[in-house]
């Protein structure tokens, strides 16, 4: 299926000649159905532990399957650090792919001033400017990571493609970036603000209870899910950092685990939580235990975030 909309899609960008097209990586690089293109700038924001039955149990196995998303002549770009660097830094000197990295005391770094839930204000430097006082709409001090992997692709895309990115255009964009599903607030006149965050591997996990503490947030109910093959006891680690109240549920796919078998996987680690059928049910059930007015968080799981939201946009066909 993701071969088959990958080709009708980058068949209709061809259609319709875009001048530029931006393509995100399904899963790893080597292997994944969009490798088959070269659109001269290359971009790995990170290297997590994640779908590790196809990518490998180790940060350089999966920088590996990453890195050859890098062809001959690109130019390369890298937020990534540690065991997962290595082998895109490999990569890149083997077929020629100048390589930009993001990170302190690299040539494009990313500082946060200051954070609220209007998102983040950052201090951003690349080789050829500085943007104080940068608001990025996002909520999560590792936005500020990402922002910075963001500026070292615009001007890789500038130089590769001839384009001009003005300072008051980078300003605007990022004023305005919205990413559903990760660390989105939406209010709901049924059930307050909820928090939707598609946290389902150990790193999201930590930045979401990082962002959490940030905003000051503790002992807020924590509607979970998660689909096999997750390291979902280090993900419910990282997120009894922030003293949660969970439920546990499930969405309607075979894949999904049974709300039991997180809620028995959870009690190992801290005391408490609930098992509750379905989605919905999760969420009335979170929304009468809400201390005060703190908001309902909802991660785990891409397809439990892309469910509740659903309900709470009333799209639930989608």
């Amino acid at each position: 299926e993701f071969e088959v909309l990958t080709a009708a899609a980058v068949t209709e960008l061809a259609r319709s000649g875009v001048d530029l097209a931006v393509i995100e990586v399904g899963l790893g690089g080597r292997l994944d159905a969009t490798n088959v293109l070269d659109l001269g700038v290359a971009a790995i924001t990170n290297v997590q532990h994640d779908h590790e039955r196809y990518l490998g149990s180790t940060l350089a196995a999966i920088g590996t399957e990453k890195a050859a998303i890098i062809k001959r002549g690109n130019l390369a770009v890298t937020g990534a650090s540690g065991r997962g660097l290595a082998p895109i830094v490999a990569r890149s000197a083997a077929v020629g792919a100048p390589l930009r990295r993001v990170g302190r005391r690299q040539s494009y770094r990313t500082t946060v001033r200051a954070l609220d839930w209007e998102g983040l204000v950052i201090e951003a430097r690349t080789p050829t400017r500085r943007l104080p006082d940068l608001r990025v709409a996002l909520l999560g001090a590792h936005q500020a990571a990402n922002a910075g992997v963001a500026l070292a692709v615009l001007e890789a895309m500038a130089e590769r493609h001839d384009i001009a990115v003005t300072d008051a255009a980078i300003r605007a964009g990022f004023a305005a970036a919205r990413w559903p599903g990760r660390l989105e607030a939406l209010d709901d006149p049924r059930f307050g603000r909820v928090l939707l965050d598609g946290a389902h591997n150990p790193a999201g996990a930590r930045a979401l209870a990082t962002a959490l503490a940030d905003l000051g947030l503790h002992g807020m109910p924590l509607v979970f899910g998660a689909m096999r093959g997750k390291r979902v006891d280090r993900v419910l680690r990282a997120l009894a950092a922030v003293r949660p109240l969970p439920i546990f549920t499930a969405v309607d796919d075979p894949g999904a685990l049974p709300p039991d078998d997180l809620l028995r996987t959870w009690r190992r680690i801290a005391p408490g939580g609930e098992a509750v059928h379905g989605p919905a049910t999760a969420l009335e059930r979170a929304a009468q235990l809400r201390p005060g007015d703190e908001p309902i968080v909802v991660a785990g799981s891409l397809y439990l975030v892309g469910a509740v939201r659903g309900l709470l946009r009333g799209e639930e066909g989608e």
